[in-house]
């Protein structure tokens, strides 16, 4: 992510599954036989890891199919590597972006292979979280430069000494060393593996009431289970975050954008009107995420109920 700041993945050769019912099949090397197919009533949206971005596409799919018509797949690919399977038509559309300038450089304003598909209606922040429990009786903990005064309590085995600082998995683009570094906290970065793994493990401090500090953003639906305060890190300002081995600012908060392939763009039909139009709050991702997440529903049935309750709506992003 580099202006997005979160689950932005190792760029270079990520895994490209698509999804279908007969099963997965590796797409690294060949493209959805449906993507960017000329009068094809088929869509192949690509789907990240985390679960609000499963959320967008839950419902876009199940509308797609229920609505209009279509056939849906669902590729599994990681964040930059989307980028380039979208620019090559080998899936249609990315239902949450949280900014990446240098592909945006590449491919929407260069070689004009990928058109903005609209705002979701999503602001994301990253930032660093104390749980409410501990922020309640240790109010300075909420101010970055009186973190050391706690890094005894927050140490693990697996922190070396020092403060945890949990993060998600390894391949996620997060500026919390260099701000470690840089802020010349007592801290040790400790990546948990993965978006699920992460949530377990604050979910079993939260248990125990022990406190941490963890890398988590917004919107995300586990703060109705854990609630969480942030820590105030030096303010964000433009170009702050421009060199990453020197960051020592906050991370912005920003607008999340969905992208479309530029030919399926203009001759997406349906398909593509609604996807330009779909655009929802954060609550209604929350929704979504937590019954996905949290309470265990599959993706199409989690969009089913949300579906039901909210026809007013979706209906307004049905093509006219």
């Amino acid at each position: 992510m580099r202006t997005r700041k979160l689950l932005t993945a190792v760029a270079g050769a990520g895994l490209l599954t698509v999804v279908t019912g007969c099963g997965a099949a590796d797409m690294t090397e060949q493209a959805s036989p449906f993507a960017n197919a000329q009068g094809a009533r088929t869509v192949t949206l690509s789907v990240q890891s985390w679960v609000g971005a499963q959320a967008n596409v839950a419902v876009a799919q199940y509308l797609l199919e229920h609505e209009l018509g279509y056939r849906v797949d669902t590729v599994q690919v990681d964040e930059v590597p989307a980028w380039d399977a979208l620019s090559q038509g080998r899936v249609d559309a990315i239902m949450e972006d949280w900014g990446h300038p240098e592909q945006e450089q590449r491919y929407v304003k260069d070689k004009k292979t990928i058109v903005n598909g609209g705002d979701l209606g999503v602001t994301g922040h990253i930032g660093w979280f104390v749980p409410t429990y501990f922020a309640k009786q240790h109010p300075d903990v909420t101010d970055y430069k009186n973190l050391d005064k706690y890094a005894d309590r927050m140490k693990t085995a697996e922190s070396g000494g020092k403060g945890q600082l949990l993060d998600g998995s390894p391949s996620y683009v997060t500026n919390d060393k260099a701000l470690v570094d840089n802020l010349k906290l007592d801290y040790q970065v400790v990546f948990s593996g993965s978006e699920a793994a992460q949530i377990t493990q604050i979910k079993q401090f939260a248990k125990q009431k022990k406190p941490f500090l963890t890398y988590w953003y917004q919107p995300q639906w586990l703060f109705k289970k854990v609630p969480m305060t942030e820590v105030k890190l030096p303010a964000y300002k433009e170009g702050c975050d421009a060199d990453p081995k020197k960051v020592a600012c906050a991370y912005p908060k920003t607008p999340l954008q969905k992208y479309l392939n530029a030919d399926f763009a203009e001759g997406g039909g349906k398909a593509a009107a609604l996807l330009k139009n779909f655009r929802w709050t954060t609550e209604d991702q929350n929704e979504v995420s937590l019954l996905i997440a949290d309470r265990k529903l599959t993706p199409e049935q989690a969009a089913k109920k949300w579906v039901d309750a909210h026809r007013s709506t979706w209906e307004a992003w049905l093509p006219r």
